[in-house]
Formats: structure tokens, C-alpha cells, sequence
């Protein structure tokens, strides 16, 4: 069944096939989480999101009139629910336990200076990138799964790279190649 395409699964599952459902849930959760997890940066959270996703697309999935762009209508679906989540969520309040604790190290530190660095793009750059780097998805699949063009995806990383590059080496980082 893997090898069906999304508008044949999309079908089967409108009329009432369970394993097709779980098939396009498969195909399509990691990505979810990427997605999510470029918006609301916390991959629990993210997770979360992709769960509530599926859940949502299951009950409205009879609503999608263009049964091959599952993916693009399942994404929006994760945007909108990890933004929910960020806008209903409470901030989240750490408590140090030690001295040590307090202290970063130098790998923290960087991860900071990265994580800042991803925060500061665009909502649809950061989403090229934790879709392309974090869950090593080809062209095509993020063609697929955005419902953009191979080129289009090529231009947002070619200049996501280019501005993370700069941050870096303000940072302190020095010359970066991404």
C-alpha cells in the first residue's frame, strides 16, 4: 500500500479505510513535526502538534475537494496548530538547582547562538530548514508536503543558509559555509 499515491489513500480513507489513514499519517508525521517544531522550537511540544494535526485532518479529511494535495493541506493544518499551541501555551519556568547548573558550557552556548540564529528567519525559511537538515527530506518530499516548487525550495535554503551564515559569523563564529 506505501507505493499508492496520496489521492488513492486520500480516497480509501474518505470512504472509511482505517489503514490508508494510517498510511498518509506515516508518510507525512515527520514531516509534521519538523514543521511544527520550526514554530513553536520545542520538539515535545512539536510532537504534540503533529498528534493534534492528524486528529484534526481525520474528522475534516471528507472537506479536502484536491485529494492529491494532501500534504500542503495536512501542513497548513500543523501551522495552524502549532501556533494555537504557542498562543495558548503558558511560558515555560525552569528552575536551576546548583551553581552548575547555571553555568553554560561552551556546546550550550553555541546551540544557543544556533538556535537564535534559526528564530530569527522567516516562518517559511525556518520551516525549509528543519524540514531539509532536521528530518533530511529530499526536494521533492518538501516540494510534496509544501505544495512549492523544487526551485522555490532551493531559493529559501540558498538564502535561510546565507542569513544563518551571517548571524554566525557575527556571533563570532567565524567564515561558515552552510
Amino acid at each position: 500500500m506505501s507505493q499508492e499515491p496520496d489521492s488513492v489513500l486520500v480516497e480509501a480513507a474518505v470512504n472509511g479505510n482505517g489503514e490508508s489513514f494510517t498510511e498518509l499519517c506515516r508518510r507525512y508525521y515527520p514531516a509534521m513535526v519538523a514543521i511544527a517544531h520550526s514554530i513553536v522550537g520545542d520538539r515535545h511540544l512539536a510532537e504534540d502538534a503533529a498528534q493534534q494535526t492528524f486528529a484534526k485532518a481525520a474528522v475534516k479529511l471528507p472537506q479536502l475537494t484536491k485529494k492529491n494535495r494532501f500534504g500542503g493541506w495536512v501542513a497548513t493544518i500543523c501551522r495552524n496548530a502549532a501556533r494555537d499551541m504557542l498562543r495558548t501555551s503558558k511560558p515555560v519556568h525552569r528552575i536551576e538547582e546548583s551553581s552548575a547548573a547555571v553555568a553554560e558550557s561552551d556546546e550550550n552556548a553555541a546551540s544557543a547562538v544556533v538556535k537564535a540564529a534559526l528564530a530569527g528567519l522567516s516562518a517559511s525559511a525556518r520551516e525549509v530548514i528543519y524540514l531539509r537538515f532536521y528530518d533530511g527530506m529530499s526536494y521533492e518530499q518538501i516540494s510534496a508536503v509544501l505544495g512549492i516548487s523544487a526551485q522555490a525550495i532551493n531559493g529559501r535554503l540558498r538564502r535561510a543558509k546565507r542569513k544563518l551564515a551571517e548571524h554566525l559569523r557575527r556571533e563570532g563564529f567565524g567564515e561558515v559555509r552552510l
